[in-house]
């Protein structure tokens, strides 16, 4: 399951860009059923900035006309984001289930072959990441082996499709990069991993010729700067720049102070365009408030991102949400959120806290992470009974969520939803299912973002008790 925390939407005239002849954009057409819908509307997008929100009918169908379609990327957005490739003469229908978003996820009509391609790729390259897991162990030899292998597999598959499918260079460019990205990322990922090592001494040299790749990696695609695989490689990239420049007096982490001021300078040095650098440093600067425990440090940032993106409307957010950061600092009063009780009722997040108390959440959306949260819970419930644990359910569907909790004998003095998640993601900076958060008896923050399966939570509430 996935969260955006901020969806920022301006309104642009779609422009006919065609790289091939630009004379020849025409119209094309978006549509389909949103079954199990979480709002009344989509909000169908290119390069995330709003073309325009298009409302359901009474049968959860909607049907949207690009005038002048610029042969690449647009967005569908309904609670979650959906890249789709469209192209003049396209009339592609889509259909999906909010409940199975990723994997119900299917088009028809022209225009839906390069679709469903781009799905099943993407499907393929998340399945495999369990997979890749065990592969970041393997000597960076081997490691490489293992992903030429992916990427034959991969360029394969779309050789096979283009043999059957008419494509245009605009598609290939697409289906190349989430080919390309989605390796590269692996890569970068396999450097941090060993970054990580650092900590025990078990990290191992990385010949020069495994870093080859990044001379292939564009900084500053214009086409590609809202495409998740490029995007969230860069992110990984950049991450591990961050290390390297503070190497050898930092651990490598992501969250710390010095990590995010190093990032944020090299994405200010490196990225050629200026808005995917905006929108890099605005994930850097969003993903570093979420886990900010040092108000002067937030300040500090907080210039720095000022001083370099220069865009109004992203200072205004993150001023915003540091205001929201600095409520949740520790030592701070929890700020007060709506619940909703097993027997319906609402009340206050402050009335239901009268001990030290462990807040974790979960979605019907994710059925392993349920599992395995109310096991590791009812483990720590053994091990320290001087905390009581509180589990939060972010969804919106009152009757399931207690035919859940009713079958499967969870404690429902100890269980509750959000009234309103999206105002309560917001107050607590909701960001991952897999955030804690520890209150003391008096409803006061010991720790915003604790991570309960981490190796500290423990030594967290064990600190707690002993001080």
């Amino acid at each position: 399951m996935r969260y955006s925390l901020y969806v920022i939407l301006s309104l642009i005239v779609v422009s006919c860009q065609s790289k091939v002849d630009p004379h020849s954009c025409g119209s094309a057409w978006i549509g389909g059923q949103i079954v199990n819908p979480k709002t009344d509307h989509v909000v169908i997008s290119h390069n995330r900035n709003t073309s325009d929100t298009v409302y359901l009918d009474e049968r959860n169908f909607f049907r949207y006309q690009i005038k002048a379609a610029d042969p690449g990327l647009y967005y569908f957005q309904h609670f979650e984001f959906q890249a789709l490739f469209v192209e003049p003469g396209d009339s592609i229908m889509l259909r999906v289930n909010t409940l199975e978003f990723d994997e119900s996820l299917t088009y028809t009509g022209p225009g839906s072959a390069k679709n469903n391609f781009l799905t099943e790729l993407f499907l393929l390259n998340e399945s495999a990441d369990q997979e890749i897991l065990s592969f970041y162990n393997l000597n960076p030899d081997t490691f490489v082996k293992k992903m030429d292998s992916v990427r034959v597999q991969r360029q394969s598959f779309l050789n096979e499709f283009t043999k059957t499918h008419k494509t245009s260079e605009a598609f290939l460019e697409v289906a190349n990069a989430a080919i390309d990205y989605a390796i590269f990322g692996k890569m970068e990922l396999y450097i941090a991993s060993n970054n990580k090592r650092q900590r025990y001494g078990e990290q191992r040299e990385i010949p020069a010729a495994f870093f080859e790749y990044r001379k292939k990696m564009d900084l500053g695609h214009e086409d590609l700067r809202t495409y998740y695989p490029y995007f969230r490689c860069l992110g990984y990239y950049f991450d591990n720049l961050a290390f390297e420049a503070i190497e050898g007096t930092k651990e490598f982490n992501r969250m710390s102070f010095d990590h995010n001021w190093q990032k944020m300078d090299l994405i200010q040095a490196k990225i050629t365009n200026d808005s995917l650098k905006q929108s890099l440093l605005k994930n850097t600067v969003i993903n570093y408030f979420i886990h900010a425990e040092n108000t002067e440090h937030m300040a500090l940032i907080l210039d720095k991102f000022n001083n370099y993106n220069q865009s109004s409307e992203d200072k205004k957010v993150i001023a915003e949400l540091s205001e929201i950061a600095l409520r949740l600092m520790p030592n701070q009063p929890l700020p007060d959120v709506e619940l909703v009780s097993y027997e319906n009722r609402n009340m206050s997040i402050q009335e239901v806290i009268s001990r030290p108390t462990v807040l974790y959440f979960w979605s019907l959306d994710s059925p392993m992470h349920v599992k395995n949260i109310h096991q590791r819970v009812s483990e720590l419930r053994g091990k320290y009974p001087e905390f009581d644990f509180i589990g939060i359910n972010v969804d919106d569907q009152f009757k399931k969520w207690k035919r859940l909790v009713q079958h499967e004998s969870y404690r429902t003095q100890h269980e509750f939803q959000f009234e309103d998640f999206e105002k309560a993601g917001m107050t607590l900076l909701i960001n991952s299912i897999n955030k804690t958060m520890l209150i003391d008896a008096h409803g006061t923050i010991i720790d915003p973002h604790t991570n309960i399966f981490s190796l500290d939570a423990e030594q967290k509430l064990l600190n707690y008790l002993n001080r």
